[in-house]
């Protein structure tokens, strides 16, 4: 595989543009994507649509950080009761505005990634965390910043950067969306572009050890956060509850290989019980 790969650096130009060009045209949105804070502002004042639809990849392609993040989406919206149409898409990484998944099409815009969904709906005044004053609403988005900082972090660790994992599991999985000789040059793209981002951010640097024992420190900062609560900021759950859920279900319900990080999670019941129970309550009502 290594061999294979190898020569995969002197055609990442034609890779990258006849990718694009491929996928691309397969489907094109009369949209812009809403990255200025203003045109989401503007465009979240409106009433929620009855035909948005979220884009996702086909779950037997999906990737761990890519598929915590769409369930996260997808926890958010039904949480706060917002109809939607799920459509799982081979080429959705390449639909994406941004690149990255998932992205929702609402009316003649598309917005992608957790974030950007989130600032869109808040935007027209629908969530739990509408009724949070300054000081809750920063202490949310603190614990949510610890999850992507350090789950999500974790995740593209072991599933890019730790070697048995990438060859076992994500080297398939993402490769064989693609024919050949597209399945070795994107995939070895989306390598370098991953293992890039954690060494900026001094992830590469770490053993296996240390990250298992960031991802123990951040779930013991979470469940002490959440305590006795039902959810992390009172009786009904906000964005940060749905953000975890996302993360643990993944975890828990992954491939056996990505089982290190779910036997640390099975050490906090109480953050368990949390997703039992926003499962039960909102997501298996029909």
């Amino acid at each position: 595989m290594d061999d294979n790969i190898a020569i995969c650096g002197g055609v990442a130009y034609f890779a990258e543009h006849f990718a694009h060009e491929k996928y691309n045209s397969i489907w094109k949105m009369p949209s812009v994507l809403l990255t200025e804070s203003l045109t989401l502002e503007l465009e979240g004042q409106q009433q929620w649509p009855d035909d948005v639809t979220l884009y996702q990849q086909d779950e037997k392609y999906q990737i761990l950080p890519d598929y915590a993040n769409c369930i996260a989406v997808q926890t958010f919206l039904k949480i706060n009761n917002l109809k939607f149409e799920l459509v799982a898409k081979q080429n959705a990484e390449f639909m994406s505005p941004s690149g990255k998944l998932p992205f929702i099409k609402c009316g003649a815009f598309v917005i992608a990634e957790y974030e950007s969904i989130l600032s869109f709906v808040s935007n027209k005044g629908i969530g739990t965390s509408q009724r949070m004053d300054k000081a809750q609403w920063a202490d949310m988005r603190a614990y949510m910043s610890l999850v992507n900082n350090v789950l999500q972090n974790a995740e593209l660790y072991m599933c890019w950067y730790e070697k048995s994992y990438y060859d076992s599991v994500t080297w398939y999985r993402y490769s064989s969306v693609f024919s050949w000789p597209l399945n070795y040059i994107l995939t070895w793209q989306k390598k370098q572009s991953v293992t890039k981002k954690l060494k900026v951010l001094g992830w590469t640097k770490k053993t296996k050890d240390q990250v298992l024992e960031d991802v123990k420190n951040c779930c013991h900062s979470l469940s002490e956060r959440l305590d006795k609560n039902p959810y992390f900021f009172g009786e009904f759950p906000t964005e940060l509850d749905a953000l975890l859920y996302g993360h643990m279900f993944c975890i828990l319900t992954g491939q056996p290989q990505i089982q290190e990080l779910g036997s640390i999670i099975k050490n906090f019941p109480n953050l368990l019980e949390m997703c039992n129970r926003l499962e039960t309550n909102y997501l298996m009502k029909k």
